[in-house]
């Protein structure tokens, strides 16, 4: 039974704050991968500014190199938009992997907005990690006062497979202040690094809907 950690996000870009976070908690929560889960959407964020779905699954693809990381666009591929409709498909592709789902404290603040968060909740454990600057708001959240009684404490993060859901574990390491808003101010243009003629929802067909990653050869 592999035990997987799930990231999502727009990773516009990706970049070192994420590779460093997932693996932490390949430790913290004794993972043997991470997933990053390329979302083409985030309905929370607006489309100005969103780079290319290809750049963005390239720029993951080449932070996540040499570690246990795995760049998904498995949401294009089940065609899901919102997290709990990816996370109610997920265990039946792969009945033999266990998944917790990753956010940062700055998602956790907000996660009362997601659709269907409740059922998020009680459909995979949640380990959330501290971000400087958005814990306050964080503990303070709608969210948080309906996940209160399920925090676990972090001597049993890497028991998360036997909890009974909801279960929410609180993680805390040195962030890193790379911040994506940032390398967007610097560079507005960054997508272009990367070939994006081919562009979403797929530069080719994938091979089989199972595999968390697409193996398409690169163009």
């Amino acid at each position: 039974m592999k035990r997987i950690g799930l990231l999502g996000g727009s990773f516009n870009p990706a970049h070192r704050g994420h590779r460093k976070l997932s693996l932490h908690a390949i430790r913290a929560l004794g993972l043997d991968e991470v997933w990053w889960l390329v979302s083409p959407g985030n309905p929370l964020k607006p489309d100005k500014g969103m780079a290319p779905y290809r750049a963005r699954l390239a720029s993951a693809r080449k932070i996540a190199r040499h570690a246990p990381i795995r760049v998904s666009d498995v949401e294009v591929r089940l065609g899901t938009r919102y997290t709990a409709d990816t996370l109610a498909k997920l265990p039946r592709l792969y009945p033999k992997h266990r998944f917790i789902w990753l956010m940062g404290a700055d998602n956790l603040a907000q996660f009362h907005q997601w659709r269907d968060w409740r059922r998020i909740a009680r459909q995979v454990p949640i380990a959330v990690i501290a971000r400087p600057g958005y814990d306050t708001r964080a503990h303070a959240s709608p969210a948080m006062s309906w996940l209160r009684r399920a925090v676990r404490p972090a001597g049993q993060a890497k028991k998360w497979t036997s909890w009974r859901l909801p279960g929410l574990v609180l993680m805390r390491f040195r962030p890193d202040p790379t911040s994506a808003t940032r390398i967007r101010a610097a560079d507005p243009a960054w997508h272009r690094h990367f070939r994006t003629r081919l562009e979403y929802p797929y530069p080719c067909r994938p091979r089989r809907l199972h595999s968390p990653a697409q193996t398409c050869p690169q163009p």
